[in-house]
């Protein structure tokens, strides 16, 4: 059960009256509290954070939401193009599976405002999970159930090691180059899929087969680590490797 807030009308007049009066005096110091009546609300509207930083359980069955029926199997003809050995119901499953998953993952996290937003959220504790390589990572996971066998799924990052790090998946046929497959990110739309050809994102992506490695060697002795990603207003982990900052 979700813990919320309880903010009676006179005690918002009141806050914002204040932020009036602050703006005059000291402009940054009134952005910041704005910035804090925005988190209140969205913790009214969505809730405090109550999920784990253990990646995501799902369901056992995945069911593509209506709304995106369409796009799923726009998706699946894109796999099932990258190469003429691609199984088209291997396609059909991934595609399925991955807006199934994505729906899933975006009712656990409670996405609010903006992906920037949420990342702020995260970074002062009123969030567990959303950053951008969490979402690739427990999509990583779920898609491994399907054991592919014509499709490889990777790990992709553009900007790795600075605060604009953004990570994704790539699907290629087996054995085909990493710029020739689709991106899967989860991130960029507030926990809607998007979908592309990789060789044509306004970010050069490159790809980190380590990191995937790692994501799943963890994932399978069921204790998923904190990487240190030093994505926008996350915290970045001390090097002693404690991650219970984050």
């Amino acid at each position: 059960m979700d813990t919320r807030l309880n903010i009676d009308e006179g005690n918002c007049r009141s806050i914002l009256c204040g932020f009036a009066r602050g703006n005059r005096r000291w402009p940054w110091q009134s952005l910041h509290r704005i910035a804090g009546v925005i988190a209140i609300f969205a913790l009214c509207a969505t809730g405090f954070a109550n999920a784990s930083q253990q990646p995501q359980k799902f369901s056992s069955s995945f069911q593509v939401p209506r709304n995106d029926l369409a796009n799923a199997e726009a998706l699946s003809n894109q796999l099932a193009a990258l190469s003429p050995r691609v199984d088209r119901n291997e396609a059909t499953r991934l595609a399925d599976c991955a807006y199934a998953i994505v729906s899933q993952l975006r009712r656990q996290y409670r996405m609010f405002g903006t992906p920037i937003f949420n990342n702020f959220l995260i970074y002062h504790g009123l969030r567990k999970r959303g950053y951008c390589y969490q979402w690739s990572e427990d999509l990583l996971i779920a898609l491994d159930i399907l054991r592919l066998r014509s499709l490889e799924l990777r790990w992709g990052e553009s900007n790795p090691g600075n605060w604009r790090e953004n990570n994704c998946l790539v699907v290629t046929a087996k054995g085909q180059p990493f710029r020739s497959g689709i991106m899967l990110d989860c991130w960029r739309h507030l926990g809607h899929l998007y979908f592309g050809p990789v060789a044509s994102s306004w970010e050069p992506y490159v790809e980190n087969s380590a990191f995937a490695r790692d994501v799943r060697h963890i994932a399978a002795a069921c204790n998923v680590s904190e990487h240190n990603h030093r994505v926008a207003f996350q915290k970045r982990a001390e090097a002693s490797g404690k991650t219970g900052d984050r």
